[in-house]
C-alpha cells in the first residue's frame, strides 16, 4: 500500500468540472478501507507556465492510498487524462486535464517514463501551496521540510477559488 499524492490542473472546457470529474475517477483508484479515501486540497487559479497563449489554470492536490505500483498508477492516470479529452500536442500547451504523480510514499524514482518526486514540484506555486494545504508537516524524500519551501511571493501568485 503506497501513500500518493497527485497535482491536477485543467484549463480547458470548463477546468472546474474537469478536476470534479476527475476526483470521481481518482476515487477508482484509491483503497477504500482507508478513511477519507480521498483527500483534495481547495481549487487555485494560477498563470499558465511557458509561452503559449491560453487560459488560466484550475489547480488541485490530492492524496490517497493505493495498491497500484508506480508505473501501473501512471498508466490509470493517463487514462483517466485520456477519457477526459487529454490531446499531448504542444509541451505546456492547454489541456483538459493533467494528472501529475508528484509523492509516491518516500520513494525516488528515475526511469524513462516517470520521475518521482516530480521535477518541477519544488518550483510550483501551483502544486507547493495545494500540498501544503493538505500536508502542512510534510517532508520530501530528499529531506526538504515543505513549508521550507514555501515563502510569501509564492502564495501571492494563486487565487483560490472559494467551492
Amino acid at each position: 500500500m503506497a501513500k500518493v499524492y497527485l497535482a491536477l490542473g485543467a484549463n480547458l472546457t470548463e477546468p472546474e468540472s474537469q478536476l470534479d470529474s476527475a476526483c470521481k475517477a481518482l476515487l477508482e483508484l484509491a483503497d477504500s478501507n482507508i478513511t477519507p479515501a480521498l483527500t483534495i486540497s481547495s481549487y487555485y487559479r494560477s498563470a499558465p507556465m511557458g509561452d503559449v497563449v491560453q487560459p488560466d489554470y484550475v489547480n488541485a492536490v490530492a492524496c490517497f492510498h493505493t495498491r497500484l505500483d508506480p508505473i501501473e498508477l501512471l498508466d490509470a492516470l493517463q487514462l483517466i487524462e485520456n477519457e477526459q479529452g487529454r490531446v499531448r500536442l504542444v509541451r505546456w500547451g492547454p489541456r483538459t486535464l493533467d494528472l501529475d504523480l508528484l509523492l509516491y510514499d518516500n520513494q525516488t524514482i528515475d526511469t524513462p517514463r516517470l520521475t518521482v518526486p516530480h521535477y518541477g514540484m519544488k518550483q510550483r506555486s501551483f502544486v507547493l501551496i495545494p500540498l501544503a494545504e493538505i500536508a502542512p508537516e510534510l517532508t520530501l524524500p530528499c529531506g526538504t521540510a515543505l513549508k521550507g519551501l514555501i515563502d510569501a511571493g509564492l502564495a501571492a501568485e494563486l487565487q483560490q477559488i472559494v467551492r
